[in-house]
């Protein structure tokens, strides 16, 4: 990609499924499936399950029940991805060794009966293996060979592997990263914090610490738009009928919340220069 070793198009296609695939994760498994932080018609309710299959992040079911339990249960041993376990476990290591046992005690007990309640849902979860190698393998891959020539190894290379490995990375940087490095201005108990770095490539998702006071928000921020595509796009579908009953707490709830448990660095409820002792590794 870098090297142009691809057809300039091979990699703006590239680009557009990462984009797409993102939002995939951040509108869909995200926003509007796990925390219910808006409601959707039943054909974008779909294409927001087909966008977020090109990503390999597992089924729909299994993201949603992993992230629900990382809400409830943050930071402890029945997190699946568990911050206190340092920066690798809780990106990658988590999906690379066993499950610890509260985490698999505590899983059966997540309700997941919405989710289970979408058929288009169950028959993803019962059918992966064959969605996910047509959607994000053969279907990504093939275009690029078909429409302007692209070389097929090559185009397997850039237009599965390495977007597959850009986009798993993004994701667990929200794991990770904004576990770690960061304010708090939100809720100072946990460790989630706020990251600008990591929202600039995740479509506003770095913005932890506000996302663990007020989950059910449908911004993740309170930010605005400029937090990102994905709020501007709820807000658009809202618009236009396919997207309704938006949620988000009022500014009288925030402020009431930075002030009662925040670390004082919130930009206008804080004190910039008398933020409370509150460890954020290297105080970044």
């Amino acid at each position: 990609m870098l090297t142009l070793g691809v057809s300039i198009l091979t990699n703006i296609y590239n680009i557009f499924l990462g984009v797409i695939g993102g939002i995939g994760i951040t509108m869909g498994a995200h926003r509007l499936f796990t925390h219910r932080s808006f409601k959707a018609k039943p054909p974008l309710r779909r294409i927001l399950m087909i966008l977020f299959v090109l990503n390999g992040q597992n089924s729909l079911w299994e993201w949603v029940r992993d992230h629900r339990q990382h809400h409830k249960y943050s930071d402890t041993d029945a997190d699946p991805h568990n911050a206190s376990r340092g920066f690798f476990f809780s990106h990658v290591g988590w999906l690379m060794s066993k499950k610890h046992p509260k985490v698999i005690e505590i899983g059966k007990g997540i309700d997941m009966s919405d989710i289970e309640a979408d058929s288009w849902i169950m028959f993803q979860k019962k059918y992966l293996i064959p969605i996910y190698g047509l959607v994000s393998i053969v279907i990504p891959t093939i275009i690029p060979v078909m429409l302007w020539n692209e070389d097929l190894i090559k185009s397997f290379l850039v237009c599965y592997v390495t977007r597959t490995v850009i986009v798993l990375n993004c994701t667990w940087c929200v794991n990770s990263v904004t576990h770690m490095y960061g304010t708090r201005p939100y809720d100072k108990t946990v460790l989630a914090v706020q990251n600008d770095y990591v929202s600039a490539f995740s479509f506003g998702e770095g913005y932890h610490n506000y996302h663990h006071a007020f989950p059910w928000d449908y911004r993740t921020s309170e930010f605005g738009p400029q937090n990102g595509i994905v709020q501007t796009l709820i807000e658009y579908c809202a618009k236009k009928g396919w997207a309704y009953d938006l949620r988000s707490p009022t500014e009288e709830s925030v402020k009431n919340r930075v002030q009662r448990k925040g670390d004082n660095s919130h930009y206008k409820y804080g004190g910039s220069n008398n933020y409370d002792e509150c460890e954020t590794r290297k105080n970044l």
